[in-house]
């Protein structure tokens, strides 16, 4: 655990120390945007369905998004027509097989104790995620998250522009810097990619590690939601965001641009 350590890009895993690439103002966390799907819940759900419930090889359209040849939007809405059961029994499922972090509503009930408004954001399925949260008592977060209906995926999330991800995690970000202040992103995996880049302060775990490392985004790692917690409390003045002029996921229909 490296908790307190901020990191950013290096040329390879023992290129020695790495200097985070910082803008030049300092500034302190007034927000908090949580990734669900292998973050506040452990486990990647909208996975689990496809192996309970897909039909085909759903794992093909996430290499087609590793190559470059889709958009993780396309993949998802691609991914979501080959589940073959009803949303109440994919539910009655997830209810029973999957739980949110246990860190992660002593987590929540601290944000809200310290005026922190805190937003979940996923680019799954999404028809899990609220129950998930009441089931856990936290029915009154704020969720993004895509919209399925009828084996279809829909995006009240989306960016009004870019097709590249169902919900556009870089926009959450942007709009809770703009209205709340500094903005702290705690995710672990490649949708989570758009938003570290625009918060100011990350913590990552697995996959998203790799990926701060190659963007330079400095970030702290994690494992649990107190490590999450321990580090907020302790931390008065952070680093700002990258923030590229294009996010590098920029997709208008289906092309990067």
């Amino acid at each position: 655990m490296h908790v307190g350590h901020l990191l950013a890009g290096a040329e390879g895993p023992r290129a020695g120390p790495m200097v985070p690439r910082y803008p030049g103002r300092i500034v302190e966390i007034r927000a908090l945007v949580v990734d669900f799907d292998g973050t506040a819940c452990i486990d990647d759900v909208s996975e689990a369905l496809l192996e309970e419930f897909g039909e085909g090889d759903w794992r093909a359209y996430d290499d087609a998004v590793d190559g470059g040849e889709l958009g993780l939007r396309q993949a998802a809405e691609l991914q979501a027509e080959m589940l073959r059961a009803s949303r109440k029994d994919m539910l009655a499922f997830v209810l029973e097989k999957f739980s949110i972090d246990p860190t992660f509503p002593p987590f929540a009930a601290w944000a809200e104790r310290e005026a922190l408004p805190l937003t979940i954001v996923s680019d799954g399925f999404g028809f899990y995620v609220r129950p998930m949260l009441e089931a856990a008592g936290l029915g009154r977060l704020e969720v993004r998250t895509n919209r399925y209906e009828d084996g279809r995926l829909g995006h009240p999330h989306a960016h009004p522009i870019c097709v590249g991800c169902g919900t556009c995690k870089m926009l959450a970000a942007l709009q809770h810097r703009g209205r709340h202040g500094a903005v702290a992103f705690v995710g672990e995996g490649q949708s989570d990619r758009y938003g570290a880049l625009y918060s100011d302060l990350v913590f990552a775990k697995k996959d998203l590690v790799r990926i701060c490392r190659e963007d330079g985004v400095p970030y702290r790692e994690w494992e649990t939601f107190d490590d999450v917690r321990t580090a907020l409390a302790s931390t008065n003045h952070l680093a700002g965001p990258v923030s590229p002029e294009r996010c590098p996921g920029w997709r208008t229909d289906g092309v990067t641009a």
